[in-house]
């Protein structure tokens, strides 16, 4: 009789664990005050050597996080914008041309910068395999104890949307870790990965999204947790920073959020433009069809099925 007390308290605690909800801060504001704001709301200090994980945009791209928004936060953590090179040709596929687009978008004068895989890069450990053996980042990543995962939330041609997942998967791969993770596994090579799977989206593209899903969980592993993940919900073009060209945004500006679960922070996002009542002028249908033409919210299944992290939050407003 008296083992019943302790198996009800041990089953509520296991209830309790079940049913628990991560915390996602959520401002209206996007400021650079809000920015620090939201980051102090999270309760974690970023210490050591801080890489801050932005998208500096393709040349001709207006619409990344601009570094006289980005600049309070980064100062207070004293970090280093760290970036890699991209899969595709453009302005920052070639590292001399990527230091050029990122002088010419403001970042050298203003921060510390570190094109990651600029001399090389490494493998690090992926714990789900389905598709990757491993994932490859830039050689760079080595240097860091703790990662901000400064995300713009936004559409995507081939990811449907883009945010801390795609940051920490895509962004913090090298040229051929993006390969890698375009093509489910099958090349890390720029000249043929594009044969080899990527472009093959209509067969490939949840695996191309479990394959993302399953990169973003080696980063987050290889810093030990030592991540936080931000999301800036503003200029919500259907296009990425990637695009020279993007669409105008058709939505208007939301707000920023911020967790220390990746999952959660994107599926808030996602539940906020979804549930949005849009209107004219302020247009949430074009983000929608966008995501929902790549199957987009397929990552946060996904992303929770591996133990990434949970879709189940708890919203917290931090502007009262």
């Amino acid at each position: 009789m008296k083992k019943i007390p302790v198996l009800m308290t041990l089953l509520l605690l296991m209830t309790a664990t079940a049913f628990a909800q991560t915390k996602v801060y959520f401002t209206k504001e996007i400021t650079p005050e809000s920015l620090v704001r939201i980051y102090k709301a999270l309760g974690v200090e970023a210490k050591g050597r801080v890489a801050v994980k932005i998208s500096t945009g393709e040349g001709g791209n207006t619409h990344y996080l601009k570094p006289t928004l980005i600049r309070q936060l980064v100062d207070h953590v004293n970090g280093t914008i760290v970036e890699c090179c991209t899969a595709y040709p453009g302005t920052r596929m070639d590292p001399k041309q990527h230091w050029e687009t990122i002088h010419e978008h403001g970042f050298d004068s203003i921060f510390a910068v570190d094109l990651m895989d600029e001399f090389g890069q490494i493998r690090i450990p992926i714990q789900d395999k389905k598709h990757l053996k491993y994932d490859i980042v830039g050689e760079h990543l080595a240097n860091y104890d703790f990662m901000i995962n400064l995300a713009h939330f936004k559409g995507h041609a081939m990811g449907g949307f883009g945010g801390v997942m795609k940051n920490a998967s895509i962004g913090v791969a090298s040229t051929a870790g993006k390969c890698y993770i375009h093509s489910a596994g099958k090349s890390d090579d720029p000249k043929t990965a594009w044969n080899d799977g990527i472009l093959a989206a209509g067969k490939t593209q949840d695996l191309f999204l479990e394959s993302m899903a399953a990169a973003a969980q080696a980063v987050h592993n290889y810093f030990n947790g030592r991540v936080i993940y931000i999301n800036v919900m503003n200029n919500m073009s259907v296009d990425c920073d990637c695009d020279g060209h993007p669409a105008k945004p058709e939505l208007k500006d939301m707000g920023i959020m911020a967790s220390l679960d990746p999952v959660a922070v994107d599926q808030a996002c996602l539940d906020r433009v979804f549930n949005y009542q849009g209107k004219p002028g302020d247009d949430n249908k074009p983000l929608i069809q966008r995501i929902n033409r790549q199957h987009g919210t397929y990552i946060t299944d996904y992303a929770e099925k591996i133990g990434l992290g949970s879709k189940r939050y708890q919203l917290v407003e931090i502007d009262n």
